[in-house]
């Protein structure tokens, strides 16, 4: 993989990670699309720990907040709104830990299929938009309850599967279950700490201990390039989703999908 392979897939994850499309989708597709060698999971992984960095920046004093609080709700029993966050947080990541760790090889090797991608895509895009559509929109992220956190959870699950999009089914959920737009993007950026901690983790390690040589230089030029592209999308969606809503993702994950059945079909 050369530098600027790395760069620009890493500008797309940057982007991708945090807006309902699918960054393993896109970076899956566009190294077909222009006959690059599939960089592998463990590159995209490592791209996460980029856009980890993004997040945990953006929303510092907030995770600082609450881990504060929760260590005070589970040593003190002291509750607030912020360490009932956490405790929502850390509830909602379960789900995927669990799937993650008994079914990531066997997704690694049989789910990074383009038409895999175009059915997710589209058919999680219409989901996202009847969730925007008939979602009551009324409630912060602060009144999560342990069965809200539950159902989002499960959906982030499903989002092991390239093309679905984790922060794309996350807000879904959460516009299911009530959350304005707003709070269901901030859920769905502060439940990614967690989860991208523990994949991140978890590929680098794996990277670490493989037996081919591994070029580190555009791995940690991509990770650099993802961590600034993501705090920059984190940055204006939250400015804009209350006023754009979720229709232009929704357009754009159909036409792709069509693009990819054309190309791949």
């Amino acid at each position: 993989m050369t530098t600027v392979h790395a760069i620009i897939l890493a500008i797309i994850q940057g982007i991708t990670e945090f807006l309902p499309i699918s960054s393993s989708g896109h970076l899956i597709l566009l190294p077909r699309f222009l006959g690059w060698p599939d960089q592998g999971l463990a590159f995209d992984a490592a791209m996460h720990i980029g856009t980890l960095a993004a997040v945990v920046f953006y929303f510092r004093t907030q995770l600082m907040a609450m881990a504060r609080a929760w260590i005070a709700s589970a040593t003190l029993k002291k509750q607030s709104p912020d360490g009932h966050l956490a405790w929502a947080v850390l509830w909602g990541t379960v789900p995927v830990g669990l799937v993650g760790l008994l079914f990531n090889d066997y997704i690694e090797e049989h789910f990074r299929r383009p038409l895999l991608i175009a059915t997710t895509m589209a058919g999680f895009g219409i989901v996202l938009w009847l969730a925007d559509r008939f979602g009551r929109r009324q409630r912060d992220e602060y009144t999560v309850t342990w069965g809200d956190a539950a159902l989002i959870g499960i959906a982030q699950a499903l989002a092991l599967v390239p093309g679905t999009s984790r922060s794309g089914i996350t807000m879904t959920a959460g516009l299911g279950v009530g959350l304005t737009r707003e709070a269901a993007a901030r859920y769905s950026f502060l439940l990614a700490v967690p989860g991208t901690a523990m994949a991140g983790a978890y590929e680098t390690l794996k990277m670490v201990r493989a037996a081919t040589p591994i070029d580190w230089q555009p791995v940690i030029i991509g990770i650099v390039v993802a961590a600034i592209s993501g705090f920059l999308c984190i940055h204006f969606l939250l400015r804009f989703i209350q006023r754009i809503g979720m229709l232009p993702f929704t357009i754009y994950r159909l036409l792709l999908a069509a693009v990819i059945v054309y190309a791949f079909a």
